[in-house]
């Protein structure tokens, strides 16, 4: 029993984003500045100026990939409260597929055995933006996730446009080049990159058009490449507007529907996760607000005496 209740508040603390946890607030500050200071020390480490320092950010390094490795440890040992209703097993199996098991992964082997990928460090960087998570529903990368979701035919199409017109211009100008310059375009597909220089208007400038019939292409396809490129940016725009609009109306009728309960020493929910409640209830627990902090109630959070909690 004692090391159930030890386990499950070692779950409550690692758990990313849990404003409601001072425990789980303070690790989520020293795991921010865990990865912060692996991340620099990656970084100067590539200084040739400060080698005399190298040892120095070895060790830091060394130590904060071991906190990794001791975070990772955690989150399998925990993982059936993360799954709750499925078997230990099959709870561990979904978080080590799950995408931030997957990105923990990645972001410890480098260190261990595949030192060339060591720039996968860098996706440690996405657990700083849950600090910033206030509501799990509305957050800006939940948005985010939302338009790509909901427009990702409509990006695909758009994606697909523009590898057909990089194909095209890449042929087309390897026909009229090809013996003017053999070295830049070689083959049909020696242009490619001339191609993504070109439709992304970025023109590096290191293979371009000698020919007249060439250059006149090159007029044609920038051109087509600012309207190409336009495309999923307008369709991505349009996403969020749709998406910030559909929120507008829907937050009035959720408030008005909201009901907000104080919670008392002798209150039935006290000391409970809101999964429980909810299901016991038959309601649906939407915020919670602890010490001035509001913040949506996730099914692991826990409701304390003075707790206001609103459900639906």
């Amino acid at each position: 029993m004692k090391k159930t209740s030890v386990k499950r508040r070692v779950f409550d603390i690692i758990q990313i984003g849990n404003q409601n946890d001072t425990a789980s607030h303070v690790f989520d500050i020293f795991l921010v500045c865990v990865i912060i200071l692996n991340i620099t020390a990656m970084f100067l480490e590539t200084f040739d100026e400060l080698r005399a320092w190298h040892g120095v950010f070895n060790v830091v390094e060394t130590v904060t990939v071991l906190v990794f490795c001791v975070e990772y440890i955690l989150r399998i040992w925990t993982a059936e409260y993360l799954f709750p209703g499925e078997s230990r097993g099959r709870a561990v199996w979904k978080f080590l597929r799950s995408y931030d098991g997957v990105i923990d992964l990645l972001t410890i082997l480098p260190f261990f055995f595949l030192s060339g990928f060591v720039v996968f460090r860098m996706l440690r960087v996405v657990r700083i933006f849950h600090l910033f998570r206030i509501n799990a529903q509305y957050d800006s990368f939940n948005v985010i996730k939302s338009v790509l979701y909901e427009k990702r035919n409509q990006i695909a199409s758009s994606v697909f446009i523009i590898v057909i017109l990089m194909l095209a211009s890449s042929l087309f100008l390897y026909s009229v080049e090809h013996e003017a310059q053999p070295q830049a375009f070689r083959n049909a597909l020696s242009g490619i990159w001339w191609s993504v220089s070109t439709l992304l208007t970025v023109g590096y400038g290191d293979i371009y058009p000698i020919t007249a019939l060439g250059k006149a292409m090159a007029i044609v396809i920038t051109f087509l490449g600012v309207g190409v490129v336009a495309i999923p940016t307008g369709i991505i725009s349009a996403g969020f507007v749709e998406q910030y609009t559909k929120m507008q109306q829907e937050t009035p009728a959720l408030t008005g529907e909201l009901t907000t309960l104080t919670i008392g020493v002798d209150s039935a929910w006290q000391d409970r996760a809101v999964k429980d409640i909810e299901e016991e209830y038959h309601i649906d627990i939407v915020l919670i607000k602890r010490k001035g902090k509001v913040s949506a109630a996730k099914a692991h959070y826990v409701v304390k005496v003075g707790d206001q909690v609103a459900y639906l």
